[in-house]
Formats: C-alpha cells, sequence, structure tokens
C-alpha cells in the first residue's frame, strides 16, 4: 500500500472532524473557548490536551502571555485552551479551588464540572489522545489543578501547579486513580508561601514541600526521593536556580509527585525561553498508564500511522509526541523504536 494510498484510507475513517485551526472555538456552557490547534493535526491521530488555568484577578490571555505555551503549538503538536473563570463581586475572575483560594464570596460555583465538559467539547471535535490530558496553572489556576487532580485523577494524566497548593486537609483529596504531579513554587513567594500559609477570610494551605508528599502518599510512591539535574526556568535570575526532586520510585501505575523549587523565585516569575518546552517534556513524559509510547494515532497497536507520524515530524521536533527517544529530534531512532514496537500494545 503507498503512503498516498494510506492517508487516503485514514481520511475515511469515523474520527472527530476537526475545526478550522484559525479562530476555532469550544463552548461548555459559559460562551466560546478559543482552542489552538497544531497545523499538523489529523483526525486519525489521537493528540494531547493542554488546559493552562489563570491566577486570581487574572484571564487566560495573560496566564498564556506568561507561559507562552502558544508558539510550541504546531511545533509540538497539541491541543490547547486558556480559559478564563468566573468574575465574582470584586470584578475578578477566579477559579473555585480549594477552601483557601479563591472563591471570596462563597459561590459554590463547580467549576471541576466545568473544566471537565470543556473538555468533553474538545473530545466532541477533535480526536483527543485520553492518555495525554493534562492542566497547568498559576497561583489560584495552580490550587485549580490541584482540585483536578484530586476529583478528575481518572481523566488527568499530569497537572503542573506553579505557585499553588494541595488541600490542607487530605481528606478533601481522596483521589481514587493514581496521577502525576509537578509543584513548581518559588522561595521568594510573598503571595502564597513556599512554607505554607493562610488567605484571610478563606483558609490556610500546606508547603509545597507537604504538598509535594501528601501527593507522594497518595500515589503509593515509597520514601525514596530521586533529585535531578537544576534547571533554568527563571530568566530573571542568573544560572540554573531550580532544583528538581521527585518521587517515582514503587508508586502506582500512572502516579508520581515532583517539587521543582525555584530557588529565590518571585509568585509570577518571568520565564526563560525554555520553559515551555520542559514543561511540555514534564508532560510527555508522564501520560496516563496503558498508553503505548509508540501508538501515536491512538489506535491501540503500533502501525502504518504511527509510521507516517513519525516521518511527518522528522527533523528538529523537541519534546513532540514523536520524540520517542527524546533527543530533541525524529530520526531513524524514533522510527526503529515504532518498527521494532509494530503491533497490539
Amino acid at each position: 500500500m503507498t503512503r498516498s494510498s494510506i492517508l487516503a484510507l485514514v481520511a475515511t475513517l469515523a474520527l472527530p472532524t476537526a475545526l478550522a485551526s484559525a479562530g476555532a472555538t469550544v463552548d461548555a456552557g459559559r460562551g466560546p473557548v478559543s482552542i489552538d490547534v497544531p497545523a499538523s493535526y489529523d483526525p486519525a491521530t489521537a493528540t494531547p490536551l493542554v488546559l493552562l488555568l489563570h491566577g486570581y484577578s487574572s484571564s487566560g490571555a495573560f496566564a498564556e502571555s506568561s507561559f507562552r505555551l502558544a508558539p510550541l503549538v504546531d511545533e509540538l503538536g497539541f491541543l490547547y485552551l486558556h480559559p478564563d473563570g468566573l468574575i465574582d463581586a470584586f470584578g475578578n475572575r477566579f477559579w473555585n479551588a480549594t477552601d483557601a483560594c479563591c472563591d471570596f464570596f462563597a459561590s459554590g460555583v463547580d467549576d471541576v464540572q466545568y473544566l471537565d465538559d470543556l473538555i468533553d467539547a474538545v473530545r466532541a471535535s477533535y480526536h483527543v489522545d485520553d492518555t495525554r490530558i493534562y492542566v497547568a496553572g498559576h497561583s489560584n489556576g495552580g490550587f485549580m489543578a490541584h482540585r483536578m487532580a484530586c476529583e478528575r485523577p481518572d481523566r488527568i494524566a499530569a497537572i503542573a501547579s506553579v505557585a499553588g497548593a494541595a488541600p490542607l486537609d487530605p481528606a478533601d483529596c481522596a483521589a481514587a486513580t493514581p496521577v502525576h504531579v509537578l509543584q513548581i513554587h518559588g522561595t521568594g513567594d510573598s503571595v502564597i508561601a513556599y512554607g505554607g500559609g493562610c488567605i484571610p477570610t478563606l483558609g490556610c494551605y500546606p508547603s509545597a514541600m507537604e504538598t509535594t508528599t501528601g501527593w507522594a502518599d497518595r500515589n503509593a510512591c515509597d520514601a525514596r526521593v530521586a533529585t535531578g539535574p537544576p534547571l533554568d526556568i527563571v530568566a530573571t535570575i542568573s544560572g540554573a536556580e531550580t532544583t528538581v526532586l521527585s518521587f517515582e520510585s514503587g508508586c502506582d501505575g500512572g502516579g508520581s509527585s515532583a517539587l521543582w523549587t525555584m530557588v529565590g523565585g518571585p509568585h509570577s516569575p518571568v520565564y526563560s525561553s525554555t520553559f515551555g518546552h520542559t514543561l511540555m517534556g514534564y508532560f510527555f513524559d508522564h501520560p496516563k498508564p496503558g498508553s503505548c509510547p509508540t501508538d501515536l494515532d491512538g489506535t491501540g497497536d503500533t502501525g502504518f500511522g504511527d509510521l507516517l507520524a513519525v516521518l511527518s515530524a522528522w527533523g528538529v521536533c523537541t519534546g513532540c509526541v514523536a520524540d520517542l527517544d527524546r533527543s530533541g529530534d525524529v530520526g531513524f531512532a524514533d522510527l526503529l523504536a515504532v518498527i521494532s514496537a509494530w503491533g497490539p500494545c
């Protein structure tokens, strides 16, 4: 079968049809939310989904201007949304995350259900890789990312919380399914303290370390702590300022916990030019269990569709799904990985 005939065949498969990338939106009941779609999007290929949640009084657009993930959508091949929370009586956007942050007027709005519905709205129009649904958030959005991990661990593969925290009371986070959790926090944070604290009129939150070890306990990880090379993710601090520790050993399948400590880092850091790639690299390295890394088109086996996915991404492609050996480009090693895994996963 020729390459052109294979492409013609997969185009006829009964998979969700993509909306036009330019100006594409989805709606989960609160109005249209813009979605970034990679130029290479193919309805025959399961595509990772990333949600970015803003901080209190901020917006999805502002969060994106800080994280700068949109420029990576085409390069790395993922669907991307940065929605807005509702507006409170102060006129500030917020997410109803934990009791510590940040539903100041006790609206009780169910933002977990909204984000759940938003994911379903994307899935209704696009072929989402259900083993690679990720949530990142800053501050209030980081607290909300933790709540999603607590209440929707069955569908969220991993979260990354910058300057957020898990619920203070472990009973408020009874995640029934393992999930990968990355806590990113600056020791110089004067808003959400690295060592834990309280938000007036709301509640208290644990330290960054307590948040991390709490997730290690939920994921049944053992006590062994691994350290990695330091990272340079803050542009305003010279050198590799961020220390890395993780609980990866003995965890239940699909679960782990990690802490990236930005030494001297503030509440709202100016991220380095490599931060987006570093964050997406973490996400892509932490799918849901049972996924087959070489099953790039989500069909349940490794075959021609996956071979074509590697060929279409050939070349420099740091952090993209087809970069199976994480070398920074897609090449012969990735092609051989697909061939060697040929067949059912």
